[in-house]
């Protein structure tokens, strides 16, 4: 029987980790604005109010949509109230057309209704330009801002880094788009893979090669200009 005693490896202590305490200002550094930063950011709150901006962005570019948007709603609306009012221009010649007009007493209980009705129509026109005008989008020296009006009640503002922005591109489609040069925006984000989308775009292609230029500006930490 040998008893030669064994080698018993000794245990290892673990590894206690290591804290490493970093020491933080208690106010973060102020960045250093111009004097001409500030008059472009004050302007740029007098012409905008409604635009959330920070200390010293200012926008570049108010991109707006393309009237053709509104031909078909406003025409649609014109002719209602065309309409509305020619039966109570010619409503003796189209009484005698059509007899139920005197059952409805006459010219006189006609009126406010149609009157009613032409307010209506140009109240429906009113919401139709509010709500079409009211979706824009901005190109500042820091981001992309879209302004998004899905209805008269309803208001959403999307805001984007141009240092976020991956790609940004337009389209036209059909042959009218090409000739009246009006067409659609498309940005994509890093990480999130989020697509934000701007439709009736006039002149796209001059739009998406300012935006092009602010983000590689802004990616390089080179200053955004204001013209390219």
């Amino acid at each position: 029987m040998n008893d030669t005693p064994r080698n018993i490896p000794e245990e290892t202590p673990p590894i206690q980790p290591t804290v490493v305490h970093v020491a933080r200002p208690l106010e973060p550094e102020k960045i250093e604005i111009t004097p001409e930063q500030r008059r472009r950011h004050d302007r740029s709150t007098r012409l905008y109010p409604n635009l959330n901006l920070s200390e010293g962005e200012y926008v570049i570019r108010a991109v707006r949509r393309h009237p053709i948007g509104l031909i078909m709603p406003l025409s649609v609306g014109v002719l209602l109230i065309a309409a509305a009012m020619s039966v109570l221009v010619y409503y003796e010649e189209i009484a005698e057309a059509v007899p139920l007009l005197g059952q409805l007493g006459g010219f006189q209980g006609l009126f406010l209704p149609v009157v009613a009705l032409i307010v209506l129509f140009a109240f429906l026109m009113f919401i139709s330009w509010y709500v079409y005008t009211s979706n824009r989008f901005f190109l500042t020296n820091e981001s992309v801002i879209q302004e998004i009006q899905p209805s008269i009640f309803s208001h959403q503002e999307q805001t984007v880094s141009l240092g976020n922005i991956e790609d940004a591109s337009y389209t036209k489609k059909g042959i009218l788009q090409q000739i009246l040069d009006y067409g659609d925006i498309r940005l994509s984000t890093e990480g999130d893979e989020t697509t934000y989308r701007f439709s009736y775009v006039a002149h796209p292609k001059e739009h998406i090669a300012h935006l092009n230029n602010a983000v590689e500006a802004f990616k390089n930490g080179r200053p955004v200009p204001d013209e390219f």
